[in-house]
């Protein structure tokens, strides 16, 4: 995941960059400054972010030729 994904998937669940950070347990400021390209967290933290987002519905997409994406996942009914 990188910095451009992480900021697509709050938008597509409407989430703040504090409420990533209440979600995951990694601190806002860690998410704020990877989202802003000013540092990239720990491996394990990113690992954090990811999974707490797919837990939410988000699907990375990689690279595949036309650019790396992320979207919402369909969900089964009642999910």
């Amino acid at each position: 995941m990188d910095s451009s994904q992480c900021r697509a998937a709050r938008a597509l669940l409407k989430w703040t960059q504090e409420d990533l950070a209440a979600r995951s347990g990694a601190s806002a400021v860690t998410i704020r400054n990877f989202e802003n390209d000013r540092s990239v967290p720990q491996t394990g933290t990113r690992y954090l972010l990811q999974k707490t987002l797919e837990h939410a519905g988000i699907e990375f997409i990689p690279e595949n030729g036309g650019g790396v994406g992320v979207r919402l996942s369909r969900r089964s009914e009642g999910s």
